[in-house]
């Protein structure tokens, strides 16, 4: 644990002196996609080239763009759980989005477990399509999943796949994100714990109001699945992020992953998250 968290800091601090573009939504969240953080948003998280950018490169940039880190720690104290994650991502064509998400999950007196995601997003209707105001960002994506150590009867490996629209609203006062899908899923607590041989229907929405330009505030939540042996708890966090320039966000939230002194379904109690989150 303590040399991943070195790590962290050590890939941090290596990045600050690159020259780089955009912060903002959306971020890498746990598992790497472009969302927030337990949810993908509609957006794809690469930050394309300028046009001088463009020029400069040659037409490479017209297929690829500046990829995403995001790094997460969180702390799950009512059940002695330290949850480190690393992703990042990188958008192609303004459409495709693929990634990657390292998680090294761990509990007092336990065996850690590390967890790796591999994700895909396709950009399927582009905000605002054909001028029309009203139309959200709709995309659909998969994440294959693979935990190294999962609870007795369950699978190391699983699928999620989603359907999500996003839409900025920015004839309030102040803009508005709103965020919504559909999650097919096989995981236990989101996979560290393990997966099943079949799949379960959930909703998840995010809502985010941009106050600044520096400071978003928002919330989010994701429906537990719940499958014949194993039912998940019905998770939600609100957050504050910060971005202090055009590369770096910082995010604080407060997570409440369920009750886990619950029988009927395994929740993992309450907690704080803190990321760091940045653009080139």
């Amino acid at each position: 644990m303590k040399n991943l968290t070195l790590f962290v800091l050590i890939v941090f601090f290596s990045l600050l002196s690159v020259n780089i573009v955009s912060a903002g939504v959306p971020f890498n969240n746990l598992e790497g996609v472009g969302g927030v953080a337990f949810n993908p948003l509609a957006y794809p998280a690469g930050t394309s080239f300028s046009p001088e950018e463009k020029k400069d490169l040659g037409n490479a940039a017209q297929y690829f763009g500046k990829p995403r880190l995001g790094t997460w720690y969180v702390n799950l104290s009512d059940v002695d759980i330290s949850w480190y994650s690393v992703g990042i991502s990188e958008t192609f064509l303004d459409r495709i989005e693929l990634s990657y998400g390292y998680q090294n999950i761990g509990q007092q007196d336990a065996k850690t477990h590390e967890k790796h995601n591999l994700g895909a997003k396709l950009l399927l209707v582009p905000e605002n399509f054909h001028n029309l105001n009203f139309v959200p960002a709709i995309s659909m994506g998969g994440i294959y999943k693979h935990t190294d150590t999962v609870i007795p009867g369950s699978k190391k490996e699983g699928w999620d796949a989603y359907l999500v629209a996003t839409k900025l609203i920015t004839q309030l006062p102040i803009p508005v994100l709103i965020s919504g899908g559909g999650l097919f899923t096989t995981s236990y607590a989101t996979g560290a714990l393990g997966y099943d041989s079949n799949y379960e229907p959930t909703f998840f929405g995010n809502v985010d109001f941009v106050l600044t330009d520096k400071i978003i505030v928002g919330a989010e939540y994701k429906q537990g699945a719940h499958f014949d042996s194993f039912k998940n708890a019905d998770y939600w966090e609100a957050h504050l992020a910060y971005t202090p320039n055009n590369h770096i966000t910082l995010i604080g939230a407060y997570v409440d992953a369920g009750d886990h002194e619950a029988t009927g379904e395994v929740g993992l109690g309450d907690g704080v998250v803190f990321s760091i989150q940045y653009a080139f």
